[in-house]
């Protein structure tokens, strides 16, 4: 079961970085720059940390590359050396066929991580009816946090009754929706809100291309008479791995507007595209997301937090224009750039909190 203070912040919702992976020129794990992630991440008032997903690289799970254990423990053993005085979530990857998602779950729980953000990538044609018969096997070992990935780097589209058997499955707790599509989005919520289970299940964003537009919007059904409403609370995303102390003032900047009946709705809507502009940079997906992970590294190295935008493919790099377009969005919207805040959590006037 989720812990108390775990789910209490689970469900007001928060800043869930996709933790990325530091690397030497050498392609070896730089411990120091990892911890230093982490350290961040909690120093930028984030909730928790996403690891062992994709932004952390897949290949960690290659028996040559056999980091998969390492990179999650290390991120656990940071939390648990910050002796934080508030709740941080450890979410954990899940990733591959029902025997592989099982060990790394076993993994995951024994590091003391709270909930597994299961990726059904790997099921390319199975049908939908053992994609849920899987996930129930995963939710009996660690709580889940369900992930619609885009159909554009790996996932696949499902139906709304796939998402209505998924919402009543026990021990899932939150939803990440990252399809960057309405109508797939809109899926899911209605899928919730119309289960038994909607208020056990928090929805989180991972639609990096409307993310503050995601957080705005009440998605409100009549369900037996009632008009029932549901929202996403917070984010899960690899954006957020990047400008991170900014993030987490935007998403108290979207609540405080939630409390004003959206008296500023103008202003947010227009930071939305903003924060679109910047993730397009980022995320690449004028070339089909192939910079999409390297994207974040480059953000990093700038700031000092990495050196190197290396990956343990060599296929992934910048593409073309990409470093001129990190340097544009970073200077049009310097209100949504951190690098004040990271110069003095590199030099240690940010403590962790």
């Amino acid at each position: 079961m989720l812990r108390e203070d775990i789910k209490r912040l689970l469900f007001e919702g928060t800043v869930i970085p996709a933790h990325p992976l530091a690397l030497t020129h050498e392609l070896q794990l730089d411990e120091q720059k990892q911890r230093g992630l982490t350290r961040y991440y909690m120093a930028s008032g984030a909730g928790g940390v996403a690891v062992g997903v994709h932004t952390t690289q897949f290949e960690i799970r290659d028996p040559e590359v056999n980091l998969f254990e390492k990179v999650l423990a290390i991120a656990a053993d940071e939390v648990d050396k910050a002796a934080l005085k508030r709740p941080f979530i450890k979410v954990a990857g899940i990733c591959g066929l029902t025997v592989q998602a099982l060990k790394e779950a076993e993994i995951a729980v024994n590091l003391g991580y709270n909930l597994g953000l299961v990726s059904m990538a790997a099921f390319k044609t199975q049908p939908e009816s053992e994609i849920i018969e899987h996930v129930k096997k995963v939710a009996e070992v660690i709580p889940v946090f369900g992930f619609y990935l885009q159909a554009a780097i790996g996932g696949r589209v499902y139906s709304y009754e796939f998402w209505q058997q998924f919402a009543e499955i026990p021990n899932v707790y939150a939803i990440k929706v990252a399809a960057f599509n309405r109508y797939q989005t809109l899926d899911v919520v209605r899928a919730v809100a119309h289960s038994g289970r909607r208020d056990e299940i928090a929805l989180y964003t991972g639609n990096d291309d409307n993310i503050v537009a995601d957080l705005l919007t009440p998605y409100r059904f009549e369900i037996e008479g009632k008009t029932i409403e549901k929202r996403f609370v917070g984010g899960l995303l690899g954006h957020w791995a990047v400008w991170t102390e900014k993030a987490v003032e935007l998403l108290v900047t979207v609540k405080q507007t939630l409390t004003t009946d959206y008296a500023d709705a103008a202003s947010m809507l227009a930071t939305n595209i903003a924060v679109t502009d910047m993730n397009a940079a980022i995320f690449d997906p004028a070339n089909a997301f192939h910079g999409c992970i390297t994207g974040v590294h480059e953000v990093l190295r700038r700031q000092g937090l990495m050196d190197g935008i290396w990956t343990l493919n060599p296929k992934e790099t910048l593409s073309p224009g990409q470093f001129e377009e990190i340097t544009r969005v970073i200077d049009a919207y310097p209100q949504l750039v951190d690098d004040t805040f990271v110069a003095r959590f590199l030099e240690n006037e940010v403590n962790v909190i």
